[in-house]
């Protein structure tokens, strides 16, 4: 039996705010997942610490940051494919992550091997 989109959406918002939660001890504030034709992306909100927060109110610290981040989503890049793989019965094909020190969110994109939103219902 298909799926509904917007369960899947927050199936998948929900398995990264835990999944998060257990790797950096807290998650976002927020997360969001939209699932478009081949994508799925999800926005998460309130993702820095309260040390980044302040770090990133200069340069250097900002650029820190940003590349810690971008190491940690490198060394469990494979888990996040994962969770998106597991959930939505597609293989991940690729995945782009970045994070915004200005506004403390960040976005993550999973490409997959088929049209998902064509297979679920509204």
């Amino acid at each position: 039996m298909p799926i509904s989109k917007k369960k899947l959406e927050a199936e998948i918002s929900s398995a990264f705010i835990k999944f998060q939660r257990e790797l950096l001890g807290r998650g976002p504030q927020e997360a969001k997942t939209y699932i478009v034709q081949d994508m799925v992306i999800t926005r998460f909100k309130g993702v820095l610490t309260t040390e980044e927060k302040h770090l990133v109110n200069d340069d250097t610290g900002r650029r820190l940051v940003k590349k810690m981040r971008q190491v940690l989503r490198e060394m469990y890049s494979n888990e996040y494919e994962n969770i998106v793989e597991n959930l939505t019965h597609c293989k991940v094909l690729s995945s782009h992550s970045d994070i915004s020190t200005k506004l403390g969110e960040r976005i993550e994109v999973f490409i997959v091997d088929k049209d998902l939103e064509k297979l679920l219902i509204e």
